[in-house]
């Protein structure tokens, strides 16, 4: 089974956890049978590995995301890189050019579309294979799964079915309606739609090429900044007439939103956090190793990082994005391909970063125009390389880069630095990378 999960979002609805570059897929709110924490990525990506080793998956996503993404899953997992944003079907038919012309998969195989950051069960992804066998024999070109509506929502779109049977023909879509209309569509046997469908990849392919003109997956990716912005509803879905849809009765939840997000949450604290009387309902998320006291508080989320602090009504939680939209601040901390960061002081003419690089990993080879840097190892061994210059590195060492010379650290355990900028023009845009030789 080829798998595309689409990765996208802006990583404003789970502020202050969420930001530009780490999305809501990559906070670790899910607790594990050995007592870890994993994220919603992680999530995913286990449980259709156990459901189907043998499944081929491809995360379609911007460049800003493939650092979290190999820093939560390896390195071995597929990557479809969006050179910027174009919305769903852009996204899904690069991702398709991908698999045929890097992969190798032949257009006679069927491909499942589905958004990577549900809250759901075993039965969604042996659901996802029956997706994929239907399409194989044939029926119809395009096979969706229905979500059955458990209350007659406003934020999703819904899919009306010919029949009540598992699998029926479509009859129409209708985009997000008020709750009395989607009342009246649930009670015709209306699905939610999910964002979840399967294809041959030939399919899609034929399509892209129809609205976009391209030849092969390189000619896609290089005029990929001036194709439409469309989705993939509005672009196929809507407009095929051989389409069928599979209902679905389990578990699957959207986690867009506090609201949403601390319903699956299997403990009510995440972090240093303590609730006193009178508390009901109270979620803690706190990343801060300084404690939080709630008291009194009922139908609340507290959320607490490097970015801010929220204090929020859950219900209330669903509108934050027009709040966020006004903060104008630097990213505090991010997970990267080798490992992650966070800023912990900032002045006027210098920044102090917390850094851990994973054992085996180095950050790349640069230099900066307009800064000088400065590493403190706190713990852990390994090598720094200055100017070409190479020595072994450990917990006490002081290394000192002035503005123009090329550095780099290599982790031989997990090492952790303080890093200090200073410069009257600090900027993550004053970095010149270089092929390291070893």
């Amino acid at each position: 089974m080829h798998i595309v999960l689409l990765s996208g979002g802006s990583g404003k609805r789970l502020w202050p956890l969420s930001n530009d570059i780490r999305s809501k897929q990559f906070i670790k709110f899910f607790r594990k049978d050995n007592g870890e924490y994993e994220s919603m990525v992680q999530r995913v990506y286990r449980q259709i590995c156990q459901a189907d080793p043998e499944a081929s998956v491809t995360i379609a996503t911007s460049k800003t995301q493939v650092s979290a993404i190999h820093n939560q899953l390896g390195e071995k997992v597929g990557i479809s890189v969006e050179p910027c944003r174009r919305d769903t079907f852009p996204a899904i038919a690069l991702a398709c050019a991908w698999l045929r012309d890097v992969k190798g998969v032949a257009e006679e195989e069927a491909v499942v579309v589905c958004p990577v950051d549900p809250y759901v069960e075993d039965d969604y992804f042996q659901a996802l294979q029956e997706l994929a066998r239907i399409v194989r024999r044939g029926e119809a070109n395009l096979v969706l799964m229905g979500i059955r509506p458990s209350y007659p929502s406003e934020k999703y779109s819904y899919i009306i079915p010919e029949s009540r049977e598992r699998v029926s023909r479509v009859t129409a879509f209708k985009e997000k309606p008020k709750a009395a209309e989607a009342a009246e569509y649930i009670a015709r046997g209306a699905l939610w739609n999910g964002g979840i469908f399967a294809f041959r990849l030939g399919y899609v392919l034929e399509k892209a090429r129809e609205r976009m003109d391209f030849t092969d997956y390189d000619d896609l990716y290089a005029r990929y900044g001036s194709v439409e912005r469309i989705s993939f509803d509005y672009a196929v879905a809507e407009r095929e007439t051989s389409i069928q849809v599979m209902r679905f009765d389990g578990q699957w939840k959207d986690m867009g939103t506090w609201n949403t997000l601390t319903e699956a949450m299997e403990e009510p604290c995440i972090g240093d956090a303590i609730l006193g009387e009178g508390c009901e309902n109270v979620h803690v998320v706190n990343e801060l190793d300084v404690p939080v006291l709630c008291m009194g508080l009922k139908d609340v989320v507290v959320s607490v990082s490097s970015e801010g602090v929220l204090v929020s009504d859950k219900e209330k939680s669903s509108y934050i994005k027009p709040y966020v939209d006004r903060l104008d601040q630097q990213v505090m901390f991010a997970d990267k391909s080798w490992g992650s960061f966070r800023v912990l002081d900032i002045e006027d003419e210098s920044m102090t970063i917390k850094i851990i690089l994973n054992p085996g990993h180095r950050m790349n080879y640069h230099s900066h125009d307009r800064r000088d840097e400065v590493w403190t190892i706190i713990s852990g061994e390994g090598r720094t390389i200055v100017d070409g210059m190479e020595q072994p590195v450990q917990a006490g060492d002081v290394i000192t880069m002035q503005a123009g010379c090329r550095h780099t650290i290599i982790a031989d355990t997990e090492l952790k630095v303080i890093e200090v900028q200073l410069g009257k023009e600090i900027s993550g845009h004053d970095k010149h990378k270089y092929r390291l030789e070893q």
